[in-house]
């Protein structure tokens, strides 16, 4: 990102949001971004999924300049390329596990028996295999987001993007979302975690502080290692 900026305009007021964000994540990194209500981190975090445009500024995404494509082929980088965890899970409440996580594999066009087997090993991945056909409603939270983990990266992408994934768990289900998203960083996935919790921030190798639309600080740390999950039975 080079200098990006988003202002929006409400009436003849204008509010920005970023005011002049230049940020690389290198491939494979663990980044997490950190700031308080109003700091604009979600809005840096829906131009970084494709879910919004910068009103300038540009943007490369995997060695494509994204920041200006129109509408479809925004939606196929999303599904291509990213990965999204959000902290109200956002699963569809009356469908399976299982068929949540093959959701995003019907938009791509994926056969149906390639859609069940890939969804199959993501939730056995996050300890799920013996839950694939529980609704959300028979889960608990945080089964719910190993959901969302597995939903996230069924379709191997290169990004995760979590946005505030903990901050709806306990503390030691948080620890087990963040173990699963280590063990991604791990085989080489970028994770770009959203999170105003420095417990939360301390698992990334990288972290970016934002204040009024800028970054403030970007540090690098020797990121706490979270202990993996035990699966479910």
């Amino acid at each position: 990102m080079q200098d990006i900026r988003r202002v929006y305009r409400m009436g003849d007021t204008e509010l920005h949001a970023l005011a002049g964000v230049t940020l690389t994540i290198e491939h494979g990194e663990f980044v997490a971004i950190m700031g308080t209500s109003g700091s604009g981190k979600s809005t840096l975090m829906n131009i970084i999924g494709c879910l919004d445009r910068p009103t300038s500024g540009t943007y490369f995404l995997d060695g494509e300049e994204v920041s200006r494509l129109d509408v479809d082929r925004l939606a196929e980088i999303r599904n291509r390329v990213l990965g999204f965890v959000f902290q109200s899970f956002n699963l569809l409440p009356r469908t399976s596990a299982a068929e949540n996580v093959e959701l995003p594999m019907v938009y791509a066009g994926v056969p149906a028996k390639e859609r069940r087997a890939r969804a199959i090993e993501a939730l056995t991945k996050v300890g799920l295999g013996k839950r694939l056909d529980h609704t959300p409603a028979e889960l608990s939270g945080g089964q719910q987001q190993r959901v969302a983990i597995a939903r996230a990266i069924v379709g191997r992408p290169r990004v995760i993007l979590a946005d505030e994934p903990t901050g709806a768990l306990d503390s030691r289900t948080s620890v087990e979302v963040m173990a699963m998203l280590q063990a991604e960083s791990d085989l080489g996935i970028t994770v770009v975690l959203v999170t105003h919790e420095p417990d939360v921030a301390a698992y990334a190798a990288r972290v970016i502080s934002l204040r009024d639309g800028k970054i403030v600080s970007d540090q690098r740390q020797t990121p706490l290692r979270a202990a993996p999950p035990e699966a479910s039975a």
